[in-house]
């Protein structure tokens, strides 16, 4: 029996037995063996090689433009940066990915028009596991719906969730540590529901013999699985819709009916129309909010304050990651630094390394020659 033939039958397996505490640990077995097979063939099917899509990170961010073909992703990458994207209203127009530059605020996102998925990508259906690959090194994802096809989103989300992208959540929090003996020992907070004999048989599936585990929290048996394979990605995602310009003010009802019947707050979702550029301002303070970034403006020894170029950073950094940023040896040469805005009680506060910025705050660091 091949590999994908085992796949399918644990697949069948997990779907037809029930849950409950009884079956817990035998359920827990059969996802921690699916989760193996699966890497197995996405090993195998890796090692057969295929052209992938390479593309360079640059800029302060990246964001992966995400949706089927042809709902107007082309068109919005080229209406918001300066990429030059073919658009055609058939599908699969974009063959390789086309990077762009959104400049905004002072900061360079780099959009990435990715091709149209096709469900099934995640198995490699139309250069589908490529295509992914891209889109799990990105900081944000941004779905692109169609106004009239509402139901993508969750196909989207599917496949993405296949190729180990877990979206808008944090990695869970467990603790693995390979010990020499007295096989595996579970430390588990008194709210985890997951029964210790479960959380022994998935790490047993995973090769663990000896090990110390801690679980804080509780989680599902999926997050534990993620946890003990360490190699998902997680990435904070917003919604666009589509071609809201070619819908009457009747039928946006049945839209935000839609969107809430798959968990989407019409509030939290972006109307845009690509071709007419409605929306787009609105689409940019969504990219900027979620990917969390913030300015912050240098002042430069015998130059003055430069507010035409900040330094972009994220939100809850400090003087230190402004430091690393910054580049050089900065860090070690850093005596103190002053800061006037809204991070500092006062004009020219005097601050350290571990001091947290805030948006357009103003900057001066001192440092030793």
């Amino acid at each position: 029996m091949g590999l994908e033939e085992e796949i399918e039958e644990l697949r069948d397996e997990i779907a037809e037995t029930p849950y409950n505490k009884s079956t817990e640990a035998h359920i827990g077995r059969l996802k921690a063996k699916l989760a193996e097979k699966k890497e197995k063939l996405e090993n195998q099917s890796s090692a057969g090689g295929g052209q992938g899509y390479a593309v360079e990170k640059t800029g302060d961010a990246t964001v992966a433009l995400v949706g089927f073909p042809s709902v107007g992703k082309s068109t919005l990458i080229n209406a918001i940066t300066n990429a030059d994207s073919e658009t055609g209203e058939y599908e699969f127009t974009t063959l390789n990915v086309n990077p762009g530059m959104l400049q905004y605020r002072g900061a360079n996102i780099q959009i990435l028009d990715v091709p149209g998925l096709i469900e099934g990508a995640a198995g490699g259906r139309g250069g589908g596991k490529e295509v992914l690959s891209v889109v799990r090194t990105a900081d944000l994802v941004v779905f692109m719906l169609s106004v009239f096809e509402i139901d993508q989103y969750e196909r989207l989300r599917t496949e993405l969730y296949a190729n180990k992208i877990r979206l808008d959540t944090d990695p869970p929090n467990i603790s693995i540590r390979k010990t020499h003996k007295d096989g595996i020992r579970v430390t588990m907070g008194d709210d985890v529901s997951l029964d210790e004999g479960t959380v022994k048989s998935v790490l047993r599936e995973h090769g663990f013999v000896n090990a110390a585990v801690t679980i804080p929290h509780d989680l599902t048996i999926d997050e534990l699985i993620d946890g003990v394979m360490d190699n998902r990605e997680y990435v904070p995602s917003i919604v666009a819709v589509n071609k809201a310009d070619l819908i009457d003010e009747e039928y946006l009802p049945t839209v935000k009916e839609d969107l809430r019947a798959h968990d989407l707050d019409p509030e939290e979702v972006t109307f845009i129309s690509a071709v007419e550029e409605k929306g787009l301002d609105g689409l940019r303070d969504r990219i900027w909010d979620r990917l969390g970034l913030i300015r912050v403006y240098m002042d430069k020894p015998g130059r003055g304050v430069d507010y035409d170029e900040p330094l972009v950073i994220r939100r809850g950094d400090t003087v230190e990651d402004a430091c690393e940023r910054l580049g050089g040896n900065l860090k070690d040469r850093f005596k103190f630094a002053r800061v006037s805005g809204d991070s500092a009680k006062h004009d020219e506060q005097q601050v350290g390394l571990s001091h947290e910025l805030a948006d357009e705050d103003v900057l001066r660091i001192v440092a030793r020659k």
